[in-house]
């Protein structure tokens, strides 16, 4: 069977707009798509150049197929099955700047290049304190700060570009324009620089919303024997897509997306998608993943079919999350995420959502039990899902727990201290350790007791009948 690109050898050369940082599963299936559109319906003309993000990345297999692959979007609309399965053909190469620091560099001079992107994780935007001045820089906003520049020092002023994160941490972009700020000033790269980042550059913050699960191993081959072709990059997502940009003025001139028949968003209403976004597609993921693990379960769709974890997420939803904040159409946005929750297709496993769960927790459930709080309103099953995120910790620290280790070794330590003071006494010391969770939670009303309660119940009768009881609000 021949390979995709020897199928579609003919591929367009297109100029490179789009600096993409990272290669992965989620941004070929996201701004790949994007981009797609942008030249099929609006006549774009750009193509995408993609920067390895870590050492063990996919920059060789992407080049090795010219940078085609496949996007599989599969879900279902009113109870009706949608399955589109579309070549994306704007990626035009991978740049690993591990091995050649100096091709990603090159970029910068290039004028066509207009436009920024990057998914680095939650923890990608940071500052590294110990990240030298000297090339090649390993941490994201380090290398983005030494490209602006080479970029200033090629175009000047006629050199700015439109900065888009998609990482999924508030104000993505004012937290990266400051971090690069920070590096440019302790570099000298002077005022001149400095002024034209703030006045030339636009760095929007932005919030991402799909379901992506990547390269669907178990069926690729017949897959490949459907297409026609082999292919290493097979990428499985949602039809479901929506891009929420924070900016009073279109971004049309850089990106035409107000035009390219996607769900794109430019608004300056910015906070109020994100908060619908996170409390309740995040939350409730993060508020019942982390049981539904211990009790067996793989996928999403898997979890959302067990009547009691239905009823556990269902009424944690209606009664306890939707209550806590102001907004327009929770209800019916919640129904959608439940349809998207039981997409068949998407096997979105819970392994990987369950991934740096303390910092998930602090952004995504906390500020809805402290809301629930101030409103008068008793989150049970908010409370009882900290309870079931701690055990999960103490029972997967050698499995699936993956977190920063500031966060597990003073959970590890918690756990440790639990055999000599007792259950309470180690629940009350990680509630109340506020490196974890920012805050004091003993602090919160009626929090600490009915996390003791929550957590007798788990040991007591299981973590899958104590859900039960908790959906109940027992």
């Amino acid at each position: 069977m021949a390979k995709i690109d020897e199928i579609y050898s003919k591929k367009t050369v297109m100029p490179e707009k789009v600096l993409m940082f990272g290669e992965g599963n989620f941004l070929r299936a996201f701004i790949g798509r994007i981009v797609k559109n942008c030249n099929d319906v609006c006549a774009y003309n750009g193509s995408i150049v993609c920067l390895q993000g870590t050492e063990q990345g996919m920059c060789n297999a992407i080049n090795a197929q010219n940078g085609l692959y496949t996007l599989v979007e599969r879900g279902s609309a009113d109870g009706r099955p949608i399955v589109t399965e579309t070549v994306i053909d704007c990626l035009s190469r991978c740049i690993d700047p591990f091995e050649d620091y100096d091709a990603f560099l090159q970029t910068a001079h290039n004028p066509d290049l207009r436009v920024i992107v990057s998914n680095t994780t939650e923890f990608g935007i940071c500052y590294d304190e110990n990240e030298p001045m000297t090339r090649p820089h390993k941490n994201f906003p380090a290398k983005l700060t030494d490209w602006l520049y080479e970029r200033y020092l090629t175009f000047g002023k006629d050199g700015g570009v439109l900065v888009l994160p998609c990482e999924l941490i508030d104000d993505n972009a004012k937290q990266l324009i400051g971090h690069v700020l920070r590096y440019a000033k302790e570099w000298g790269l002077g005022d001149l620089f400095l002024s034209w980042l703030r006045e030339d550059c636009r760095f929007c913050s932005t919030l991402v919303d799909r379901v992506v699960s990547g390269y669907p191993a178990a069926e690729a081959p017949a897959m490949e024997e459907k297409f026609g072709y082999r292919d290493a990059l097979i990428d499985v997502c949602e039809p479901f897509l929506l891009w929420v940009i924070d900016s009073a003025e279109p971004i049309d001139t850089y990106l035409p997306v107000s035009r390219c028949g996607l769900d794109i968003v430019v608004t300056t209403d910015f906070a109020s998608y994100r908060t619908r976004k996170v409390r309740i597609l995040n939350g409730a993921h993060t508020s019942s993943v982390p049981a539904g693990y211990l009790c067996g379960f793989e996928t999403v769709d898997q979890l959302i079919g067990d009547p009691v974890f239905f009823s556990f997420i269902d009424r944690e939803m209606k009664e306890e999350i939707i209550p806590s904040f102001d907004g327009e159409a929770l209800q019916e946005y919640a129904e959608e995420v439940f349809e998207r929750f039981r997409n068949p297709f998407i096997h979105h496993r819970l392994s990987s959502i369950v991934l740096n769960s303390v910092s998930k927790f602090r952004a995504r459930v906390l500020v809805s039990i402290e809301d629930c709080v101030k409103r008068g309103v008793c989150p049970h099953r908010l409370f009882f899902s900290l309870a079931a995120l701690i055990v999960f910790y103490e029972r997967e620290m050698q499995g699936a727990v993956r977190d920063e280790e500031i966060y597990t070794s003073r959970l590890r330590g918690y756990f440790a201290e639990g055999k000599s003071v007792g259950r309470r006494e180690m629940l009350r010391r990680i509630l109340s350790d506020t490196i974890l969770w920012g805050k004091d939670l003993t602090k919160i009303d009626g929090l600490y007791e009915h996390v003791i309660h929550a957590d007798a119940s788990i040991a007591e009768s299981g973590m899958y009948r104590a859900v039960e009881r908790a959906a109940k609000g027992k």
